[in-house]
């Protein structure tokens, strides 16, 4: 982690601690009228509408209890730092179509010091959406609709919060500076198509601590734009592991920089730590200064990737390479099982070759007795202690 992207957490961590010590205006929801079991959308629209122009720190309350959510936006600037403290079960629309899949079912944007805490449950029930998800094979498949959405918010903490069964991925956070998640939790099974847990997108000072993410994509996605990162003590599984990319598809992407990945776990996902970039398209761009380190891998299937020639489903041509150069990327300190005997896939581009690639004190064991192979292609990687030679 960045010194100043440590202190900026600090700063951030002290000054809502301040006034969390400051006597906080409260909004109950229950003096807006709403009952157990019933539809709390526009109580919570009327009580946040009342804190967000408070001149005074304020707080909206979300007892426990069981709740019906439709589609919510909370946007626009509030006058004094906001949290909406949620104890109960929030949950949504059952059937997909009731909420527009080019937005979030519960949406965050354009707000300074925010807090979302507390220990409920925001359950997306997306099961019926999962059956109609067709995205593997259509790209022009519709939108579902993710959990949340956050974006243009800054300076702001999500702690204690559970995500479930989102119909698509679970978080997205975009133009974002300095929000952090804590003790946060995602889940849904291995099954569900797209669910990616944390999506980053073109936001700078993003940590993730002390978390547990368990879905049917990736635990967390980092795309374009996506800089000063941290993540920290985050245990994933099941499926597809922690992502940087896929980058390189569209033409305005930003480079990906400063990304810290550290004592994690991965557990019986399918891939473990993954680079991946599209071949044969135009955009030219950077991911840089990216640390894996101190992992346990428990029956992970590709635990150490970079691949330069993503192509999901035939989409892309593989004929001209990846212009995205990946360089200065350490993997250290990766120990545990491996499901597939090659744990090690360095595939970069034939047209721009990573540079300064670091492998140590890599322990990784196929099926728990033989250590996993190496295989780098248009890579010349630094090999510490321990750690398996590349074949070509």
């Amino acid at each position: 982690m960045s010194f100043s992207h440590s202190m900026a957490t600090l700063a951030l961590l002290l000054l809502l601690a301040s006034y969390v010590k400051a006597q906080a205006s409260l909004f109950d929801i229950r003096k807006y009228g709403v009952v157990p079991n019933g539809d709390i959308t526009m109580a919570l629209q009327k009580a946040w509408r009342d804190a967000c122009v408070s001149t005074t720190p304020s707080k909206v309350v979300i007892p426990s209890n069981k709740y019906k959510l439709r589609q919510i936006d909370f946007m626009r600037p509030c006058k004094a730092p906001i949290e909406i403290l949620v104890n109960g079960i929030i949950k949504a629309p059952k059937n997909p179509f009731d909420v527009s899949g080019q937005n979030q079912w519960v949406r965050f944007g354009y707000i300074n010091f925010l807090t979302l805490s507390g220990n409920g449950t925001f359950h997306g029930r997306g099961k019926m959406a999962w059956k109609q998800n067709n995205c593997s094979t259509n790209k022009n498949c519709k939108k579902l609709a993710m959990n949340f959405g956050f974006g243009f918010v800054n300076n702001s903490v999500i702690h204690d919060i559970t995500s479930k069964d989102s119909k698509y991925f679970h978080v997205n956070v975009f133009g974002c500076k300095n929000i952090s998640f804590t003790n946060f939790r995602v889940s849904s099974p291995a099954y569900s198509p797209n669910t990616d847990g944390i999506h980053i997108g073109k936001s700078t000072q993003v940590k993730i601590t002390n978390s547990k993410i368990g879905t049917g994509d990736d635990c967390i996605s980092l795309g374009d734009g996506s800089k000063e990162v941290t993540i920290l003590n985050v245990t994933c599984g099941p499926e597809h592991g922690i992502s940087v990319g896929s980058l390189g598809k569209y033409s305005n992407e930003d480079s990906v920089e400063d990304v810290i990945v550290k004592n994690c776990t991965l557990k019986n996902t399918n891939n473990g730590l993954r680079i991946k970039t599209w071949p044969g398209t135009a955009i030219i761009s950077l991911a840089s200064d990216l640390h894996f380190e101190d992992i346990t891998m428990i029956n992970v299937s590709n635990p150490i990737i970079i691949d330069q020639e993503y192509c999901p489903w035939n989409q892309c041509s593989k004929q001209s390479p990846s212009k995205i150069k990946i360089s200065k990327v350490t993997f250290k300190n990766i120990r545990g099982t491996s499901a597939t005997q090659e744990g090690i896939t360095l595939v970069c581009s034939s047209g721009i070759p990573c540079e300064t690639v670091e492998l140590s004190d890599i322990n990784l064991r196929f099926n728990g007795t033989t250590l996993v192979t190496a295989k780098c292609a248009n890579v010349k990687p630094k090999i510490g202690r321990k750690a398996p030679i590349c074949a070509t």
